[in-house]
């Protein structure tokens, strides 16, 4: 099950910068000039858990494999991308390929790096950004309904419904407000995915501060936090010169450099982590001799489409899941120990998996 989070950002906020940090790569070129990213860049990252490490220590795994989330890097979008300027239209099309958008914006001050806008106003480049997307949303579905009220009185019930959700997405978009915030119901939600609404995405700002406001952010940080809880979202602070740096270092250097700089971990890890939690993932384990591996899933996923997550066979065989909490399992210091413990449980196909549970699945061939 693959999770793709979009890095989108006016040109020269640092978006290659992080990409590059966050996939210890050079793949994406960074330079101060606009659209240095022509073609999307993607990498895979380990979504960091301490949690991994401890169960492999306990069952004396051979190998852990972290859980991990695919971010894409996507050349900067300008004002008029919805109308194709700055090679708009295919960046757009990038992004509607994404499950949720990281916002990089650009927190500091730094007249060696140009802003396409003149002046550092986040806000303002929220505002571009998020407009671009509402104006290629209002596009799409104002195209689409003359023929859903043809095949609505018609009689086809799919294209009424579809009409009525787009209906309600219009009057939203035409209020200069993302489609994020239309209120859709449970038996909406795949008809509304289906739509392809740039601005339904969940949304994390990421805001890159200069390297003294690493830890804590600046006035221009504090400025998106406090819109970022207005809207529900999430933000994050970070310094993309930092991070580039972290991630050139050996592992055994990073601590001592994170050390000297104020910082208990890695911003990036913040970064993962908060868009993990924005697509309202979960993870579980298996843990053996051979691995101990960390497996996301969605929040709320029943037992055998968790278990589908591994393999196909297993979700269609799916008989049940033997199942212990990732706190039994280190208190009791194992399997052995859990069952001694009656922390050990069998569950069936109705059993929501929880974030941490420890599971192996017995499954019919």
């Amino acid at each position: 099950m693959g999770f793709k989070c979009g890095i989108v950002g006016l040109p020269n906020v640092g978006k290659s910068t992080l990409f590059n940090a966050l996939t210890q790569t050079a793949a994406a070129q960074a330079a101060n000039y606009p659209f240095c990213t022509i073609e999307p860049n993607v990498g895979d990252v380990a979504v960091p858990d301490e949690r991994l490490e401890k169960l492999a220590a306990i069952a004396s795994s051979k190998e852990i494999i972290p859980t991990r989330l695919t971010f894409v890097d996507i050349a900067g979008l300008v004002r008029g991308a919805s109308k194709g300027e700055g090679l708009g239209n295919q960046f757009l099309a990038n992004i509607r390929e994404c499950d949720a958008i990281a916002h990089v914006v650009r927190c500091f001050e730094d007249g060696d790096i140009t802003h396409v806008e003149g002046r550092i106003d986040p806000l303002n480049d929220i505002e571009t950004i998020e407009t671009e997307l509402m104006l290629s949303d209002l596009d799409s579905l104002e195209k689409r309904v003359f023929n859903l009220e043809k095949k609505a009185r018609g009689g086809d019930k799919e294209s009424k419904e579809a009409l009525d959700l787009v209906t309600r997405c219009l009057a939203l978009l035409r209020e200069g407000k993302p489609a994020r915030l239309a209120d859709v119901s449970a038996d909406e939600r795949k008809t509304f995915e289906g739509l392809g609404l740039l601005s339904s995405k969940p949304v994390l700002y990421v805001c890159n501060v200069e390297e003294a406001a690493a830890d804590k952010g600046n006035g221009f940080s504090e400025r998106v936090f406090s819109r970022a809880a207005e809207e529900g979202a999430v933000a994050v602070v970070v310094s993309a010169a930092i991070e580039s740096e972290i991630a050139l270092l050996p592992a055994d250097e990073q601590k001592d450099f994170l050390e000297a700089a104020g910082l208990a971990e890695p911003g990036l890890n913040r970064v993962i982590r908060a868009g993990y939690k924005l697509l309202d993932l979960v993870t579980y384990f298996t843990v053996g001799p051979k691995e101990a591996r960390a497996w996301t899933i969605e929040q709320g996923t029943r037992g055998p489409k968790a278990a589908g997550v591994i393999h196909t066979d297993f979700e269609k065989g799916y008989i049940r899941a033997e199942t212990i909490a990732y706190e039994d399992y280190v208190s009791c210091k194992g399997e052995a120990g859990a069952r001694e413990a009656g922390k050990f449980r069998l569950e069936g196909k109705e059993y929501v998996v929880k974030d941490g549970d420890v599971l192996h699945f017995r499954f019919a061939n």
